[in-house]
């Protein structure tokens, strides 16, 4: 079991920077796959970046790569995602979410298959 608590939401101008942060407690092992997730208004949840527990290469989503950068601090047992140059189209709500595979995997996109969700931060960028 894995509970997942995100902070670091707000409200800023576009062009801004924001640093959401993850807390992790219970069991991460480190392979679990860490991802974050978003999702504005009226539309579908979307990845947005994920990363192994132990750190190591992480994955991005095309709208966010150069951006945006996460990472893992095991000994705060945090997984952050740092964010630059935000734009309006950045406005969501903010999840952290925990994939535990049952084999060996690389970070991923596969919303289906995390297993765990924290309640969400919200993130609004304005013009």
């Amino acid at each position: 079991q894995v509970h997942l608590e995100e902070s670091g939401g707000g409200l800023v101008q576009a062009g801004a920077s924001l640093s959401l942060s993850c807390a992790v407690s219970g069991r991460a092992e480190p392979d679990d796959i860490m991802g974050w997730f978003r999702q504005a208004p009226g539309k579908e949840r979307e990845f947005v970046a994920a990363i192994r527990w132990r750190g190591g290469t992480p994955y991005y989503a095309d709208s966010v790569k150069g951006r945006f950068t996460i990472s893992t601090d095991n000994s705060r047992s945090t997984v952050d995602l740092q964010m630059r140059s935000l734009r309006p189209e950045d406005t969501a709500i903010y999840y952290c979410a925990v994939d535990k595979p049952w084999e060996l995997t690389v970070p991923h996109a596969h919303i289906r298959e995390y297993d765990y969700w924290g309640q969400g931060t919200q993130v609004t960028v304005s013009s």
